[in-house]
């Protein structure tokens, strides 16, 4: 239960969930902190990053596949050791474009 106040009006509101865990409310707090916390570490950062939510790969493995080369190429950009500007979906943009960059996150080029 938690209050949220928009344009002066107070509202209250519940949030319901199904758990096994025993009732103990810390408990339960941090397991839906630890959810959320990669629900926006990771699922919003793929689906703006990636546009993961409208890709159409549906047959086979085809979906499986993307999504492992698209956290491959998550992971490689935000290990970049050298700060650069722009998010994650531009530094994709670049690495899409500029293969000394892409090299660099592939540890083939010395880092400039």
């Amino acid at each position: 239960m938690f209050r949220v106040s928009l344009k002066g009006k107070t509202s209250l509101e519940h949030r319901y969930y199904i758990s096994s865990l025993s009732p103990d409310a810390e408990r339960a707090a941090h397991a839906i902190r630890a959810h959320w916390r990669v629900e926006n570490s990771l699922h919003w950062c793929m689906d703006v990053a990636f546009a993961d939510d409208q890709m159409r790969a549906r047959t086979g493995y085809a979906a499986h596949n993307l999504a492992v080369l698209k956290h491959i190429t998550l992971n490689l950009i935000r290990l970049d050791p050298v700060p650069r500007k722009g998010g994650i979906k531009v530094r994709r943009l670049i690495a899409a474009t500029s293969d000394a960059y892409r090299a660099q996150l592939f540890g083939l080029a010395p880092y400039a």
